[in-house]
């Protein structure tokens, strides 16, 4: 009983505990709430004064601001105004000049029909006078000038003749005297030797024995040789060598590579030859690339594409005229961008058109078509730059000169081809040029003879006195080596020398 006592008595306690401490916690936030109000009330009567202090001090700011606005309007306006007076002046200034421009106009006017008038008048008094002078002499105006030309030629045609000979051979002089040094300093800055190529190359053999494996029994080895390799093989009596004889020479120099390595080996049978024919073939083919490398690397053109030159160097086994393309297109470029140098121009432009120029030669037995147009073909394929390929392809004429670094390739190419020792030619060649410089100047009237001499960079032409004056001959020169510049296609140039003798013989008796 006392137990339960406790219980009930502490239960108590705890309630009126709990009931207390409810009570006296919303007292506490009772009186927080009221200090929270207060102070909120306090901030917005603060909030409200600043912001009344703020709208004075803005409406204050605003007035002056306002004020401040009205006086620059007021100068403005005055500034408006003294322009708009000024621009009414000139206006009025301008309407002025043009009321005198126009009056003068009129009176221009007036003065240019005065003018035409007289102008007028003067021709048909100018035209009047000519029909009384030609009823008067019986001659026409074109009778009577042409008369007075005639005689002013006859009177002065020694003069006129030395005057304009005095004067070309002035001008001829200065501009030979400064192409010979700009093609001196050229030549000089490079020179290549040259050897004519043939169309024949030569082994050497131990002895004759090795001839005898090379025939084969009833000739079956050399019939081979020659049917695999496209040659001719000259097997003769001259002692320690065998000719390999063809015109085309890569063909000609893999017969050469084979028939070495065969003669080294030392078993010539159908089978080695022509499995020494294959490795032959892979031999040259690295020859050509290395040939085309070398030749980059001399004349300093390290951008093309690997393909464009191994094309190029196949042209170190293709011959024009007995010279060697390869080595004439080295020449050729080394020399253009010499010139080029000497005349301020482009000098790679030069160097790698030079050395591209005769790119054509090296598939013109391939591809129909002149090596002009084959060579400006393979460097489109390539991408080379329109200005190198445009020098490339009028380097012959064949199509206009785009640019003067065009007319440098040609004038190079002309040199290369033309010097002393660089190029072969056939007898009936040289004497068909001779024959053709000659006939073309005897159709000339007045001409008597003409030799063409010097191999044919020089001709001269003798002419018949009574028939062709000092003056006629000055012009039958200059008719002479336009039609020879016209008809025939030559390196370098032709020298036209014509002839006036007239001779007078008497006998004393």
């Amino acid at each position: 009983m006392e137990g339960l006592t406790q219980v009930i008595v502490s239960s108590l306690l705890f309630v009126i505990g709990v009931t207390l401490g409810y009570y006296i916690r919303q007292s506490i936030a009772r009186k927080r709430a009221g200090s929270i109000e207060a102070e909120l009330e306090r901030r917005l009567q603060q909030t409200k004064k600043n912001a009344e202090e703020i709208i004075i001090k803005a409406r204050d700011k605003a007035e002056k601001i306002e004020a401040t606005t009205k006086v620059d309007l007021e100068e403005r306006q005055k500034l408006v105004i003294k322009a708009e007076e000024r621009v009414f002046k000139k206006e009025e200034s301008i309407e002025e000049k043009e009321k005198n421009i126009t009056k003068e106009e009129e009176a221009l006017k007036i003065k240019v029909e005065k003018v035409n008038k007289i102008k007028e008048d003067l021709e048909q008094a100018q035209e009047k006078s000519i029909k009384e002078l030609e009823k008067i002499a019986g001659l026409k105006r074109e009778e009577a000038c042409e008369k007075l030309y005639e005689k002013v030629e006859k009177e002065y045609s020694a003069d006129l003749s030395e005057r304009i000979r005095k004067l070309e051979l002035r001008g001829v002089d200065q501009y030979e005297n400064k192409a010979k040094e700009i093609l001196a300093t050229a030549i000089q800055g490079y020179a290549i030797p040259q050897a004519t190529e043939i169309t024949t190359s030569t082994v050497v053999i131990a002895n004759d024995e090795i001839k005898g494996r090379i025939i084969g029994k009833e000739g079956r080895n050399i019939r081979a040789f020659e049917k695999v390799t496209g040659v001719e093989l000259i097997v003769d009596e001259t002692p320690g060598s065998v000719m390999i004889s063809c015109f085309n020479p890569i063909r000609r120099e893999i017969s050469k590579i084979t028939l070495e390595a065969l003669i080294k080996d030392g078993r010539v049978q159908p089978a080695r030859i022509e499995a020494e024919y294959e490795k032959a073939q892979q031999i040259l083919a690295k020859k050509i690339k290395d040939a085309g490398e070398a030749a980059t690397y001399e004349v300093g053109v390290l951008d093309l594409p690997e393909k464009l030159v191994r094309v190029l160097g196949r042209l170190q086994y293709r011959t024009s005229y007995g010279q060697n393309v390869l080595g004439h297109s080295i020449e050729v470029s080394l020399l253009a961008s010499q010139i080029a140098s000497e005349l301020g121009l482009d000098v790679a432009l030069c160097k790698k058109a030079g050395l591209l120029h005769d790119i054509g030669k090296a598939l013109d037995y391939q591809v129909e078509g002149s090596h002009t147009d084959i060579g400006g073909k393979i460097l489109e394929k390539f991408n080379i730059k329109p200005e190198i390929i445009s020098a490339v392809k009028s380097h012959h004429e064949e199509y206009p000169y785009d640019s003067i670094e065009a007319k440098i390739i040609q004038i190079a190419d002309q040199v290369s081809g033309a010097r002393p020792g660089a190029r072969k030619d056939t007898l009936e060649n040289y004497l068909k040029r001779l024959g053709d410089l000659e006939d073309i100047a005897l159709t000339f009237e007045g001409t008597d003879k003409a030799y063409a001499i010097q191999g044919g960079r020089e001709i001269r032409v003798f002419v018949k006195a009574d028939k062709v004056d000092d003056l006629g001959a000055q012009k039958l020169a200059k008719d002479v080596a336009s039609k020879i510049q016209e008809e025939l296609k030559f390196p370098g140039e032709i020298k036209v020398n014509v002839i006036r003798e007239t001779r007078i013989i008497e006998y004393a008796r």
